[in-house]
């Protein structure tokens, strides 16, 4: 299954859609947050990230969401990291919640990597109110 990666800047906010999602699409066990710093203050880590990569990675590839541009700075560092592991990850430019479980949802029906990025993706013309 589609592996899938949460960063934010706030620990909080990475745990806390990274429950919502895994209470959504509970099927799935590998959806990992990687969020703040190691000593809990905010900011994105290029090494915890890249952990979280290898964790949520059992084969698929992996799917990484971020909130903010330094964080996909910081996960484009991670994938770097793993130059030379055999992983095949990739960014979604996404909304990180509607994101998150829109790719959750997709990878726990079995998609590829490529159905779920997209699935993500398509979360960013999602109108939220019609008015």
């Amino acid at each position: 299954m589609v592996g899938l990666v949460i960063v934010s800047h706030s620990s909080k906010i990475a745990d806390g859609i990274t429950d919502l999602t895994a209470q959504i699409a509970a099927a799935h066990k590998g959806i990992i947050a990687a969020g703040g710093m190691e000593d809990g203050e905010i900011g994105t880590d290029a090494v915890r990230i890249s952990e979280a990569i290898k964790k949520a990675n059992d084969g698929d590839g992996v799917v990484v969401l971020a909130d903010l541009g330094s964080g996909i700075m910081s996960a484009e560092t991670a994938i770097e990291l793993l130059d030379g592991e055999d992983i095949n990850v990739k960014l979604a430019d996404a909304p990180i919640v509607e994101g998150a479980i829109a790719a959750a949802v997709t990878a726990v029906c079995g998609q590829n990597m490529e159905a779920v990025i997209a699935a993500a993706e398509q979360t960013r013309a999602v109108k939220k109110i019609n008015s």
